[in-house]
């Protein structure tokens, strides 16, 4: 079961900033930087980058800083006792995170139904606490500096390939959003994923078209355009070598499992 005390995003604080309670909390301390900060680990200060997590268990010691001219936050005073949560292998210590837009965004979503209490608050804030430490133990398994320096980037523009595969990608697109030369971001970009980027976007593609198969009556001319191909032979011809059937095909089978469709 888990009681929020109090939870606040996009905390801003200028470089004075001193949080510093050496008998801790009485209860679970989260925070989420969005800034560079100093943490006080096994008695000295050491500075952690931004998009980093820390968790202080109960009546543990406290004390981070700013580093800059500007301190930015997430955090979360709560009681819990989920093992999910006293289970979060990294402790006291800040660990970067994969993928902090997703946290921060959980942060927001327990900001709001903590503010605005209704009938089943109870139950969502341990919903999207849930979701939140999953993706902590997920992130404090990492080894420590396997990242890419461009890792969050990368995941962004994975991230907008997936919500728009229809878009025109394209190599010296992506190089120039990422701000890398072409070769430099093919190659992180492989090395972080394990697909090149642009089988990825094809991947994007073939996932959206599959969809639109299965749940509208579109034509496949139709699909294919709206899925970012201008011609419909090169989606039929990419769409069977990835999924190893035609469009036709695909949608036949589909249509034999659910022969329930959208017009």
């Amino acid at each position: 079961m888990n009681h929020i005390r109090y939870v606040e995003y996009n905390a801003v604080h200028d470089g004075s900033f001193v949080f510093d309670v050496p008998e801790g909390h009485d209860c679970w301390l989260l925070v989420l930087t969005h800034t560079p900060a100093l943490f006080r680990v096994d008695g000295s200060l050491q500075e952690y980058p931004a998009k980093s997590a820390v968790l202080f268990p109960p009546f543990s010691p406290i004390y981070y800083c700013a580093c800059g001219d500007r301190y930015e936050n997430d955090w979360l005073r709560f009681d819990s006792d989920e093992e999910y949560v006293s289970s979060l292998p990294i402790q006291g210590i800040p660990f970067s995170l994969p993928d902090a837009d997703y946290c921060h965004n959980l942060f927001q979503l327990l900001t709001w139904k903590n503010a605005f209490p209704g009938a089943h608050n109870e139950r969502i804030t341990g919903q999207l606490l849930q979701l939140l430490f999953s993706e902590l133990q997920e992130a404090s398994l990492k080894i420590p500096g396997s990242l890419s320096s461009h890792y969050h980037e990368l995941v962004n523009l994975r991230k907008s390939i997936y919500n728009s595969p229809q878009l025109p990608w394209s190599v010296p697109d992506m190089a120039r959003q990422l701000h890398l030369s072409e070769g430099y971001m093919q190659v992180v970009y492989k090395n972080t994923f394990g697909i090149s980027c642009m089988d990825d976007c094809i991947n994007a593609r073939i996932r959206l078209a599959k969809d639109q198969l299965r749940y509208t009556g579109k034509t496949i001319a139709a699909i294919s355009e709206f899925c970012g191909y201008h011609n419909v032979e090169h989606f039929c011809r990419q769409f069977k070598r990835i999924t190893g059937e035609s469009p036709r095909s695909f949608r036949a089978s589909a249509e034999k499992r659910s022969p329930d469709r959208l017009p």
